[in-house]
């Protein structure tokens, strides 16, 4: 009798014939249950199923989040962890493994700085000053251009926040919310465009929206989940220029760089108006970023 694990690679093989497929650990129901500590290190919790702080044998650290899944949606599993477990970019957070059985899991890298929210709104963190303020918006911008231009097929499905991109050991950004399963922009099939020159796509406009209000959030220290149409509707005033300064966030004093925060403004104006005129602009975006920024 032939082992999960080979049935496994079989069934992604006679899937995608065509595209390389990367073999992930596979992990039992018992290993996610030990690891997790019967399932009491919740980190967060939401409609697709909760997500936890886990340690395997052997002392690797991981989060693993719980997939909420009908039979019929077996084949949809398989999908994403053959289309997650082929990403790999230093601004993504990566697939490590998965498990399905009893109940459906994705074993994610732990990246160990938390989230960008944690950072912002924790008063007993140090506070990010502008330089990895700038890194964080560059990565963003790069994991974007990945996505959209160098995977193939190109991934649309994808949610940006300060509660979604995680910090590193280095502070650098790596979005975690990505994929079919659970993401915020998830809007059914993955779109590929028809020629090189086809940059429209129906969720693009909600994610350069969504860049925006994080690029807000970097600058003034609000949180987009609960001041999102005032950060977006504050920067298309009139006075907007007048009181550009009362709203950089209090933590960054005056160790920024007066050209640097002008230019960070343009890009983020110019993502949320993006959401009428969807095409994509995520490289041209980075390279500006890459050289204005001097990060």
């Amino acid at each position: 009798m032939m082992d999960d694990n080979l049935i496994f690679k079989i069934r992604l093989l006679l899937r995608s014939p065509s595209v390389p497929v990367t073999f992930l650990k596979r992990f039992s129901y018992k290993d996610i249950k030990r690891a997790t500590d019967n399932f009491s290190r919740v980190i967060e919790t939401s409609s697709h199923g909760a997500s936890y702080k886990a340690m395997f044998q052997g002392g690797s650290a991981a989060v693993v989040k719980e997939v909420h899944l009908i039979d019929k949606e077996d084949d949809f599993f398989y999908k994403e962890v053959q289309l997650l477990g082929r990403l790999h970019h230093r601004h993504v957070v990566e697939l490590n493994g998965f498990s399905v059985g009893h109940k459906s899991f994705l074993v994610f890298e732990n990246v160990e700085n938390g989230s960008l929210k944690e950072h912002l709104n924790d008063p007993l963190r140090t506070p990010l000053d502008w330089r990895i303020r700038l890194k964080i918006a560059v990565g963003v911008a790069a994991a974007l251009e990945y996505l959209h231009f160098f995977c193939d097929p190109p991934v649309y499905h994808v949610s940006i926040s300060s509660n979604t991109i995680m910090l590193d050991e280095n502070l650098n950004a790596k979005l975690s919310d990505v994929g079919l399963l659970g993401s915020g922009s998830d809007q059914g099939t993955p779109w590929r465009p028809s020629s090189s020159n086809e940059t429209t796509h129906p969720v693009y406009g909600n994610i350069m929206y969504q860049l925006g209000l994080l690029i807000l959030e970097l600058i003034t220290g609000q949180s987009s989940d609960k001041t999102g149409a005032d950060l977006s509707q504050w920067i298309e005033e009139s006075c907007f220029p007048a009181s550009m300064d009362n709203m950089i966030d209090p933590d960054l004093g005056n160790s920024y760089d007066s050209g640097e925060l002008k230019g960070l403004l343009a890009v983020a104006r110019f993502c949320l108006k993006s959401v009428d005129k969807p095409n994509s602009y995520t490289p041209q975006i980075y390279r500006y970023l890459q050289r204005k920024m001097r990060v």
